[in-house]
C-alpha cells in the first residue's frame, strides 16, 4: 500500500511547485520519499473552477504513480457542499479513474460543508474538516485521527507544504 501526501506552492512567477510525500501507514512520522514536480506555467485562478489550475499540477506529479497508490491526501476539500458538489479532490479521484482514493483535510470551514467530518487533533480547538471520495469519510476521518504527528495539522501534511514552498 502506497500512501501520498500532496500539494502545490504557486510562484510569483506564474509557475508551480509541486510536492508529493510518499508513505505507507498513516502512523508514520516520516516518508518514505520525496517527489517534486515544476510547472514552469498555471493556469490563472478561476472562482468556483479552482480544480482547474491545480489539478494539472497534481496531475503531472501523481500520474506516473497512479498504480502504486491506494489514497492520496489533499489539502482541501473532495465535495464542497451536502448535494456532492466536486471540488478538487473530485475533480482528482475521477482524474485518476476513480481507482485512487482521495482524501481531503481543511483547515477551515467551507460555507455549505456540513458535511465534512470534524476532526479534533492535539490540543487544538480548532477541527479539521474531512471529506473523501473512494472510501468511507468515517474511515477517512479516521485515517486522519491516525496520522504522526501532536498537533492540529498532520506531520506529513505539514511537511508536504514546506516541501512544495522551499523547493527552489
Amino acid at each position: 500500500m502506497m500512501l501520498a501526501c500532496i500539494d502545490v506552492d504557486y510562484r510569483p512567477d506564474g509557475g508551480a511547485r509541486t510536492a508529493a510525500l510518499l508513505f505507507s501507514d498513516w502512523a508514520d512520522a516520516r516518508e518514505t520519499e520525496a517527489r517534486l514536480h515544476t510547472s514552469p506555467q498555471v493556469a490563472a485562478y478561476q472562482p468556483g473552477a479552482f480544480y482547474r489550475r491545480e489539478l494539472p499540477c497534481l496531475l503531472a506529479l501523481l500520474a506516473p504513480l497512479a498504480d502504486q497508490l491506494e489514497v492520496v491526501v489533499i489539502d482541501g476539500y473532495v465535495t464542497l457542499d451536502t448535494a456532492g458538489r466536486p471540488g478538487l479532490g473530485w475533480q482528482l479521484f475521477g482524474a485518476l479513474g476513480q481507482r485512487v482514493a482521495v482524501i481531503g483535510v481543511a483547515k477551515t470551514a467551507f460555507q455549505g460543508s456540513l458535511h465534512a467530518i470534524s476532526v479534533q487533533r492535539g490540543h487544538s480547538q480548532r477541527p479539521l474538516f474531512v471529506t473523501a471520495a473512494g472510501l468511507d469519510p468515517a474511515q477517512a476521518a479516521d485515517f486522519v485521527r491516525q496520522m504522526a504527528g501532536p498537533h492540529r495539522l498532520p506531520t506529513l501534511l505539514k511537511r508536504v507544504d514546506q516541501a512544495c514552498r522551499a523547493a527552489p
